[in-house]
């Protein structure tokens, strides 16, 4: 048996076991993400609504819901009637301390996803999330980013057969269980780390994932095993990269002391004091699914939509392409629709003054009547180049970008687009000039750029991540345009030497890969070296070699590789 490839845990039944730790306390977990529509998760569902058995309030999301009947407000029709304001009651306060079920979670949008996630960082009512995605990987499609960092479990139900058992509440709550030693700390730390898991909410949630499998076994101290299963449930799902087995990633064992007694040496040689840590990670490892190697390769991570070349559309109650009226109320921004209100309620004048006896000067109206407008508005695209000022070539780089920042300009007011400039050189990077459409602004602040210096890649890419992040926040979407050589030989601390430089590089990429955001990697040295395309490579993005590009290839090259570009 030694040489078969280890069984991975059945999907089916560790989704049996994550909700029943979920049901030991919703509130500390965050809830979970079931993928993978059909009759499994439909069984899983409809066994955790039988398991609760009235102890917490069990809700469901509607699709369009607003703000004010999320978060609740002043109940418009209500007060009307009575004369004085009547408030009423949220979907999260119906719910507090209970489980909210979210279906289509990957169509989730993201005001609605930013009340939910600031609930469970607790600004709000407590609960847990049931996420039901229908995503497919295919079409890049995946609940969102805020949602998915903030529950503990995320199973696949795409091939799993019916399972056995169904989910349980424990018996005893984890108050009675004592909290983690260091040894178990230190172990999910290192699996974490092995898995390439940055996030210490992740770590927070398989401590509690450990201390509630303990619980639901029986017992008031935690085991390995219950630690294995957080590692299993909570820690695998969230793996970014394969454990490194080379050995000079492994931490050296000291040797045991020459000098000491029977009892010291047998303490050094007890494999259960250091194993612990492999144990965990096994456990792990045989959660992973077994093309996660591909898919990390392959660039296939579920990245959420990007837009195209013009940018998101979103619905809008204020401005934009008037898409006409719905029903619902004037409120959240949304205007009446006066015309559309009439046309509805018209209709039905004889039927209501018959019924309330009044005369026929009166319009009577009722909530159902009443419309409001909807537009569709396309958010603007903005495109952040992001160029290496560093060394003898400078100046020649810094002009082709500004060349092309100036050409972009130039179709901002017909395309919707801005333009941002980032410039990294030296020991760090610099925000020459923000996202604008103003092609004034961006002639006099690209009059006069500096140059020479280092090569701080590693501050380059995370100076344009961090714009990308915050033009994102603002319903806006980055595209990612790095000139460079890829030859970096700044790390991320600021200190010189090409080999530390290269790994913050490509971590600082990867970290881009992550976010999803939209990126081209333009090589511009004289001759194409390997560096360029590896930075591409790790940041999932296109690579072009343009070793004496101007200002109009640059451009042509540009719009050409964003998504949703058009042949002229």
């Amino acid at each position: 048996m030694s040489g078969e490839a280890p069984p991975h845990s059945d999907a089916a039944q560790d989704a049996v076991l994550a909700l029943s730790l979920l049901l030991t306390a919703p509130h500390l977990f965050g809830g979970i993400s079931l993928k993978g529509a059909g009759p499994v998760r439909d069984a899983l569902v409809a066994d955790l609504r039988a398991a609760l058995d009235d102890q917490f309030p069990v809700r469901r999301l509607p699709a369009h819901i607003d703000d004010e009947r999320l978060l609740g407000g002043v109940d418009l029709a209500a007060s009307l009637a009575r004369g004085e304001p009547v408030r009423a009651k949220g979907l999260l306060d119906e719910v507090g301390g209970g489980l909210l079920i979210v279906p289509l979670a990957e169509r989730l949008g993201e005001a609605i996803a930013g009340r939910l996630a600031q609930s469970l960082d607790g600004g709000g009512p407590s609960f847990g999330l049931i996420m039901l995605d229908d995503g497919m990987v295919e079409d890049d499609e995946a609940p969102p980013a805020s949602l998915i960092e903030r529950v503990a479990f995320r199973c696949d139900l795409t091939r799993a057969a019916m399972p056995g058992a169904k989910p349980v509440a424990a018996a005893q709550g984890l108050s009675r269980v004592a909290p983690l030693d260091e040894e178990a700390l230190h172990a999910l730390a290192a699996t974490a780390l092995a898995l390439g898991i940055g996030s210490v909410r992740a770590l927070n949630f398989a401590g509690h994932a450990a201390r509630a499998h303990a619980a639901l076994e029986g017992r008031r101290a935690v085991q390995a095993s219950d630690i294995a299963a957080a590692a299993r449930l909570v820690l695998a799902p969230r793996a970014t990269r394969m454990p490194e087995m080379a050995e000079d990633d492994r931490v050296d064992t000291p040797p045991p002391p020459e000098n000491g007694d029977a009892g010291e040496r047998e303490d050094a040689a007890d494999p259960g004091d250091g194993a612990l840590h492999e144990v965990v990670l096994e456990a792990a490892l045989a959660a992973l699914p077994p093309d996660l190697l591909a898919r990390l390769a392959d660039g296939q991570t579920r990245r959420g939509s990007t837009g195209g070349g013009g940018g998101k559309r979103m619905q809008s109650g204020q401005r934009g392409k008037p898409l006409g009226a719905r029903p619902g109320m004037p409120r959240g921004g949304a205007r009446l629709a006066l015309v559309d209100t009439l046309r509805a309620a018209v209709p039905w004048q004889a039927v209501r003054r018959g019924e309330g006896g009044a005369n026929d000067d009166t319009l009577i109206f009722r909530k159902t009547d009443l419309r409001v407008r909807r537009y569709e508005e396309r958010g603007a695209r903005v495109t952040i180049f992001c160029v290496d000022a560093s060394g003898s070539a400078a100046a020649a780089r810094l002009a082709e970008a500004k060349g092309a920042v100036e050409l972009m300009l130039a179709q901002a007011y017909v395309t919707r687009s801005e333009v941002a400039l980032v410039a990294f050189r030296g020991d760090g990077a610099e925000l020459l000039l923000p996202p604008t459409r103003s092609l004034t602004r961006a002639r006099r602040t690209l009059a006069a750029l500096p140059g020479g210096g280092g090569t701080p890649i590693a501050h380059g890419l995370k100076a344009g991540r961090e714009l990308a992040e915050a033009v994102a926040a603002r319903g806006k979407t980055p595209h990612l345009v790095i000139l460079t050589d890829g030859r970096a030989n700044v790390g991320a601390d600021g200190k010189g030497g090409r080999a530390q430089a290269r790994e913050d590089a490509l971590a600082a990429a990867r970290a881009i890969a992550m976010r999803g955001f939209d990126a081209l990697v333009v090589d511009i040295s004289a001759r194409t070296a390997p560096e360029a395309s590896d930075l591409a490579r790790a940041m999932h993005a296109r690579f072009l070699a343009l070793p004496m590009a101007d200002a109009s290839r640059l451009h042509a090259a540009v719009s050409a590789a964003q998504p949703g570009a058009r042949a002229a």
